[in-house]
C-alpha cells in the first residue's frame, strides 16, 4: 500500500501541491494586504495561522490525487482561489469589508450598478477575461491529457483520507490553542488576523444562528412569561398622555457620518449643519451599526427587525439567506396590528440586495423605487439624489388612508468616491495626512452629505405643518468606504453613526435631556415606538422590557432562533408574506393622438421603465415624457387592449406594477395640434 502511495506520480502531485499552496497564499495576503511588508509581517507574527492557510489550500489542491485530469483540475482550484484573491483585492479599494463567500450570492444585484464601480474599459476587461477564462477551461478540459499509468484511485482515496484526518487534527490544535476561531467579532480584522483562505471558508461554512443548547418550549415559554410580567409593570408607570399613534418615518441616509470628526480634515464649512442643529434640539445620539464602509442590508435588517446579525454566520446578509424563504417579525408586522400602512421607498431598483423578495416577508405593504420615480438628477457617479424622496415621502402621506410607517433607504451617498479633482465644489475639504486624490473623495462626499442635510431640512420644513402627528428618525447606515479609523475620530468609534429623532408634537423637544443615549441599530425602532407607548410585537417587547438584564444578548440569540431557525414557540400565529404594491400612482392611459405617423399614449406616471404591451405583448416604444408614450401606428387596431407596464431596471421580464386596460379604438384618437 505505501509503495502505490508513493509512487513518482504522487510524489510529483505532492510537491507541485505544496508549491502552488504556498505561492496562492502568498498571493491572497498581498491582494489583501497591498504590502509585500505586511505580508512578511503576518508571516512572521502569526507563522502557525499563516502555514494553516497554505493547509487550506494544500487540501483543495488534494483533489487533483483522484482526478485524471490534473491539468485541468489545477487550473479549476487554483484559477478559482486566484480570483478570490484578485476580487477581493478589487473589493477593498471600494469597500473597508472584504470579499466572503456570502457575496457570491449578490452578483445579481451587483451587475446593474456595476458601472458605479468600473470604468467602461474596465468593464470591457472584465467580459473579455471571462470570455477567455471560459473557453480556456474547456479547451483544457477537453484536451488536457489524461492520467492512466501509475493511478489507483482506491489507494489515493485512503491517501486523501489520511490527509483529511491529519488536517482535522491540526485544526483542533489550532483552535484548542487558542490560535483559530471559528467565528470573526469583526469582519475585517478576521482577515487581517487569520488569513484570507482561513476567512473565506469560515464565511462560507459559517451561516444561520446556531442552535443555543438551552432552547426549549419550556425556556421559550419562561421567557414569554418573563416578558409579559416586566410589560405589564412598565404600563402601570406609562404617562397615558405620551401615547400616540403617529406617523412613523424612517431615513437610512446612505455612508452618512459628521465629517467633522475626522480630526485631521479642515473642511471649509459645516457640510451638515441642518442635522447639527436637530441634534441639539431634540433627541440623539450614537447609533451603533453592524458594519463598516459597507453592508447596508445588515444595518436595514438590525433597525427594521429588532434582531442582532451578531448571531447569524460571519459576514452573512439574512437578507440573502433565512429572508429569502421565511417571513420575519419586523416593525413592519408590529404596527399592522395597529392598523398602519407600511411603505419602503428607495430611490434605486427593486431588484437591489434582493429587497424585492425580503419586504414581502418583512410584512411591508408597499414599495416605491427608481421603476416608478420621475427621477431627474443624479450625482457625478451616478447614484439618484436623495431630494426626489421627499415628493414620494409627503404623497405616501397624502394617498394613504390608514396611519403611516415609512422606511426610506437613501442613496446619493454611496460609493465609489471619485479620486479627480472636485471643481466648482461648494466645499471644499484639506488636511495634511492625507494624499490629494483621498482629499478629492473627501471633498466629493462632503458636498453630497451637504445635499443629502440639505433634503433632510426640506422634509422636516414640510412635516413641521402637517396636519397628522409625524416622527422622523434619521441615522446613517455606515461610515463611508474611506480610510478611516476609530483614532482619527474626535468622538464615537468607526462603527457608530449620528441619529436624531424629530416629532411634530414637541415630545423630542421636551425629553431630549431624558431621551437622549447611544443605541445598537437593532434597539432604535423600539426606543421609537417606547415613546409613544407602542408595545406590538415579540422583538419590540423584549427589547422594551429586558434590555440591560442579565442575560439580554442570550434571550435575545434564543428569540432569533426560535423564530427564524426554531419551533416558533413564542408566536402565537404564524406570520403571513405580503403582496407589495409598487406604486401609488401606477401609470394610466387616457387618449390616444396621433401624430406624423406615430400614435402618442397620453396619461400619466411615466418613466424610463415603461414599457407598452399590446394585447399581452411587448411592442416597441419610446418615452417622451411623464405623460407621453410614442409607439408607431402599426402597432395599434381597433379593439386592442393597451397596458403599461412598469418592469424591473435589471430583468424587463419581471413586471413590478401595470396600468389599468386602455380599450384602443380608431374613432377616439385625436389629431395632435401645434399648441398640444
Amino acid at each position: 500500500m505505501w509503495k502505490n502511495i508513493w509512487n513518482p506520480s504522487n510524489r510529483k502531485v505532492l510537491c507541485c501541491n505544496i508549491l502552488t499552496a504556498f505561492a496562492l497564499n502568498l498571493f491572497l495576503e498581498y491582494m489583501e494586504r497591498k504590502s509585500i511588508e505586511d505580508v512578511l509581517d503576518f508571516m512572521n507574527d502569526r507563522t502557525f495561522v499563516f502555514l494553516f492557510n497554505a493547509l487550506i489550500l494544500f487540501m483543495f489542491l488534494s483533489i487533483g490525487f483522484l482526478a485524471r485530469t490534473k491539468r485541468f483540475t489545477y487550473a479549476v482550484i487554483t484559477g478559482g482561489w486566484a480570483i478570490i484573491g484578485l476580487v477581493n483585492g478589487v473589493i477593498l479599494n471600494s469597500r473597508k469589508t472584504p470579499f466572503t463567500a456570502v457575496d457570491i450570492s449578490l452578483v445579481k444585484s451587483i451587475l446593474p450598478v456595476i458601472s458605479s464601480y468600473l470604468t467602461q474599459w474596465q468593464i470591457v476587461l472584465l467580459v473579455i477575461a471571462i470570455i477567455v477564462g471560459v473557453v480556456a477551461a474547456v479547451c483544457l478540459y477537453l484536451y488536457s491529457p489524461t492520467t492512466r499509468k501509475s493511478f489507483d484511485m482506491r489507494t489515493n482515496v485512503i491517501m486523501v483520507l489520511l490527509m483529511f484526518v491529519l488536517f482535522g487534527g491540526v485544526t483542533y490544535v489550532g483552535v484548542g490553542r487558542g490560535q483559530l476561531i471559528s467565528k470573526f467579532d469583526n469582519l475585517i480584522a478576521g482577515y487581517k488576523d487569520y488569513g484570507v483562505a482561513y476567512g473565506f471558508c469560515v464565511t462560507a461554512l459559517d451561516t444561520g444562528i446556531d442552535r443555543p443548547l438551552n432552547y426549549s418550549k419550556d425556556k421559550m415559554q419562561k421567557l414569554s412569561n418573563k416578558m409579559k410580567e416586566a410589560l405589564a409593570e412598565k404600563e402601570e408607570e406609562e404617562e397615558q398622555e405620551n401615547s400616540r399613534t403617529p406617523n412613523i418615518i424612517f431615513i437610512q441616509l446612505e455612508s452618512f457620518f459628521d465629517l467633522t470628526q475626522v480630526e485631521a480634515l479642515t473642511i471649509s464649512e459645516d457640510p451638515i449643519p441642518f442635522f447639527h442643529q436637530l441634534q441639539e434640539e431634540v433627541t440623539s445620539g450614537w447609533l451603533e451599526v453592524p458594519v463598516y464602509g459597507a453592508g447596508t442590508i445588515n444595518t436595514e435588517f438590525e433597525v427594521i427587525t429588532g434582531m442582532s446579525t451578531d448571531y447569524f454566520g460571519t459576514g452573512e446578509y439574512p437578507y440573502r439567506s433565512i429572508l429569502q424563504r421565511k417571513t420575519c417579525d419586523s416593525i413592519a408586522y408590529w404596527l399592522k396590528e395597529l392598523n398602519y400602512e407600511s411603505t419602503v421607498i428607495h430611490n434605486n431598483n427593486a431588484s437591489f440586495y434582493d429587497r424585492y423578495v425580503v419586504f414581502s416577508n418583512l410584512g411591508f405593504d408597499n414599495f416605491i423605487t427608481s421603476e416608478n420615480m420621475q427621477i431627474t438628477q443624479y450625482n457625478e457617479v451616478g447614484w439618484a439624489k436623495d431630494a426626489v424622496l421627499t415628493k414620494y415621502i409627503m404623497n405616501t402621506l397624502e394617498e394613504t388612508e390608514d396611519t403611516d410607517l415609512i422606511y426610506t433607504i437613501s442613496v446619493q451617498g454611496h460609493g465609489d468616491y471619485p479620486t479627480s479633482e472636485q471643481e466648482d465644489a461648494e466645499i471644499t475639504v484639506t488636511g495634511d495626512d492625507y494624499s490629494e486624490s483621498e482629499l478629492n473623495q473627501f471633498t466629493y462626499y462632503a458636498n453630497q452629505i451637504h445635499e443629502m442635510d440639505a433634503f433632510l431640512e426640506d422634509l422636516i420644513t414640510r412635516l413641521s405643518d402637517y396636519d397628522e402627528d409625524v416622527m422622523v428618525i434619521a441615522y446613517g447606515d455606515h461610515l463611508p468606504g474611506m480610510d478611516i479609523e476609530t483614532s482619527d475620530l474626535a468622538e464615537g468609534t468607526k462603527y457608530e453613526t449620528p441619529y436624531f429623532i424629530w416629532d411634530n408634537f414637541g415630545y423630542n423637544s421636551e425629553h431630549k435631556e431624558e431621551e437622549s443615549e447611544n443605541v445598537t441599530s437593532y434597539q432604535l425602532a423600539s426606543k421609537v415606538l417606547s415613546e409613544v407607548n407602542i408595545h406590538n410585537g415579540t422583538i419590540n417587547q423584549f427589547h422594551q422590557t429586558l434590555k440591560g438584564t442579565k442575560n439580554e444578548g442570550k434571550n435575545l440569540k434564543l428569540l432569533q432562533y426560535d423564530m427564524l431557525y426554531g419551533a416558533d414557540f413564542i408566536s402565537e400565529e404564524e406570520l403571513e408574506a405580503t403582496e407589495i404594491c409598487y406604486s401609488l400612482n401606477p401609470p394610466t392611459i387616457t387618449k390616444v393622438k396621433e401624430y406624423e405617423g406615430t400614435y402618442l399614449l397620453i396619461g400619466e406616471n411615466f418613466t424610463d421603465y415603461s414599457r407598452v404591451y399590446v394585447n399581452g405583448i411587448l411592442v416597441n416604444s419610446t418615452k417622451k415624457s411623464g405623460t407621453v408614450i410614442e409607439v408607431n401606428s402599426g402597432a395599434l387596431k381597433e379593439g386592442d387592449e393597451v397596458t403599461i407596464h412598469q418592469v424591473s431596471k435589471t430583468n424587463e421580464n419581471i413586471t413590478l406594477n401595470k396600468s389599468e386596460v386602455y380599450e384602443f379604438h380608431n374613432s377616439k384618437v385625436e389629431p395632435l395640434y401645434r399648441s398640444d
